[in-house]
């Protein structure tokens, strides 16, 4: 039947199974926004105050679902406010489709009001992007734009729409959406290749990243862990895909990772990666990472084999479907003095922190206590996101999201608000620190409008804490531009917003003001104050090798 080219946009939405969508309308999307109208019984839309609000509430909510996140914005300024949001997503493999507007056709090209070459702006950080001038081309390039963006390595995918088309008539018709295409060719040889050099190791290591999280990898994980009997480490993206509980986790890897899993890795015999990209962030001087060990590497992305560390054998495919193969040949493996001596380092370099005055980590330790391991988090950047990484334990997949790659400060409550419509049943935290709350506080006008039941945890220690901590260490204290104690009352703040507001200044007070929050049905903001000068640790300097892992004792020595 005919169908305007509006419509079809929301049509082929819920043919894709989208209930929610996040965005900010304007002139050149406002025949859309018609249509949303039209279908607001069907599609639940969600007002952010910002575009990058809603371009990181769709990340937040296709990375807790497993789902393609959508957001939508007008042309011109509205479209370049979602690029931010974008970037993060690629830098992450997260799959958002992007729904912007353009002007007509006719008007392209000639500055108009509002117009921007958006496909051109966001060429390099989206895994594909269209401009549809044709009304024909509307529904087969939206649902394109989802296959897309779901299958392989999974990543943002931008449509822009001119108005014309957005106004014009063509026959619809529905269709069922697409599977996925994830077939990889990997040999049987490079399995059993696989296979000898994990039953010649002595000293196996697992590694993990966001690629197994992506695939639902960690049923399969755990059997291969078991199988090889092996301990385990992750990436910052890789949290929750092992249970984090489990006594073969030795913690994160990197930078900030423990002391056990840098000491550990750089002390293996065989590094097994499962979809991880060697960032600098983990890898340190790649010249010394992992130096004692042969490296398999399994992505499904060929681009990233060899790019960062020279493997020794690399297997492209789906992290799930390489691990069935893997499991289904692999005979049981014993390695009880190599995980002793892992569980040793474990003992013997904890994770610590100061118990006599308000920490980060004891706020988020109270968080993961009360939830039992439980909740949805999210994070802004820097100090309060290393602190999450290192102090909750992630049980499952999906339970830790934050920007790892982009790295994007103002991320985190757009993101939480996502997460929280993917999972209404599991209690979402964002830890925030102030410089981060900051750049996108205009987001719980978003919460209380719509009641979302998100809390945000401010770590308030008025100063951009991480930039703050390496400009202690490595900038003799020059603290440029770093210092925020200002007389920006955070309470006062949220309280205008419509939020619940608690501000914390005791040890005492954290858990009562945690479960209140937890109790109260709408978004609460919890500033809990703490000192200036708290530091994340373990830490690598950067460019050192991640053997060279030290701590405050360490600098205080």
């Amino acid at each position: 039947m005919k169908m305007k080219g509006s419509d079809i946009v929301v049509e082929c939405l819920l043919e894709q199974g989208v209930d929610t969508v996040f965005g900010y309308p304007g002139g050149t999307i406002l025949e859309i926004y018609d249509s949303l109208y039209k279908y607001q019984d069907k599609i639940n839309h969600i007002l952010t105050s910002h575009e990058q609000g809603a371009s990181h509430a769709a990340d937040g909510y296709a990375r807790a679902s497993g789902k393609v996140g959508v957001c939508m914005a007008t042309s011109g300024p509205g479209a370049t406010n979602l690029v931010t949001g974008i970037a993060t997503a690629y830098m992450d493999s997260v799959p958002i489709v992007a729904i912007t507007a353009n002007v007509a056709v006719p008007l392209l090209g000639k500055d108009s009001f509002q117009e921007i070459d958006i496909t051109g702006v966001t060429m390099p950080i989206t895994k594909h992007n269209y401009i549809v001038k044709k009304i024909e081309d509307l529904a087969p390039t939206i649902r394109k734009a989802f296959q897309i963006a779901k299958s392989g390595r999974p990543g943002p995918v931008l449509v822009d729409i001119t108005k014309d088309v957005t106004l014009a008539y063509t026959d619809y018709v529905k269709a069922k959406p697409e599977e996925s295409e994830n077939k990889y060719t990997y040999a049987t040889e490079t399995v059993k290749k696989a296979i000898t050099m994990i039953e010649e190791s002595e000293r196996p290591f697992v590694f993990v990243g966001g690629g197994a999280i992506s695939s639902d990898a960690s049923r399969e994980l755990k059997e291969f862990v078991e199988r090889i009997d092996a301990p385990v480490c992750d990436s910052l993206m890789g949290k929750g895909a092992f249970d984090g509980t489990s006594p073969r986790y030795s913690g994160m890897l990197g930078m900030h990772g423990t002391k056990a899993s840098n000491l550990g890795v750089s002390k293996c015999d065989l590094l097994i990666v499962v979809g991880a990209r060697f960032s600098d962030r983990v890898t340190g001087n790649t010249k010394a990472f992992a130096k004692n060990a042969k490296i398999i590497h399994i992505d499904v992305d060929e681009a990233e084999i060899n790019k960062n560390v020279l493997v020794d054998l690399g297997i492209v495919g789906d992290a799930r479907s390489v691990l069935s193969a893997l499991n289904l040949l692999l005979k049981q493996q014993n390695h009880p003095q190599w995980l002793k001596e892992i569980r040793a380092l474990k003992d013997r370099y904890p994770l610590t922190y100061d118990t006599d005055v308000l920490t980060g980590p004891y706020i988020v330790e109270q968080i993961d206590l009360l939830t039992d391991s439980e909740a949805i988090i999210t994070t802004e950047v820097g100090q309060n996101q290393m602190w999450a990484a290192q102090y909750y334990h992630y049980k499952h997949s999906r339970q830790f999201i934050s920007s790892g790659g982009l790295g994007t400060m103002g991320y985190g409550l757009g993101a939480s608000m996502g997460a929280k419509y993917a999972k209404p049943e599991k209690p979402v935290f964002n830890i925030a620190g102030d410089g981060c709350f900051r750049m996108n506080i205009n987001e719980l006008a978003t919460a209380s409008r719509y009641n979302i039941p998100i809390i945000e945890v401010v770590i308030n220690n008025h100063v951009l804490g991480m930039v703050r901590q390496w400009q202690t260490l490595f900038y003799d204290k020059h603290y440029s531009a770093t210092v925020l104690n200002d007389k920006v009352d955070f309470v006062k703040v949220a309280e205008g917003f419509g939020c619940k507001a608690i501000r914390v200044t005791k040890r005492e007070e954290v858990a009562p003001a945690i479960q209140e929050a937890l109790e109260y049905n709408g978004p609460v903001v919890l500033d809990c104050i703490i000192q200036e000068d708290d530091k994340v640790f373990p830490m690598v300097a950067p460019g050192a090798p991640i053997s060279e892992v030290f701590d405050q004792e360490d600098v205080d020595k």
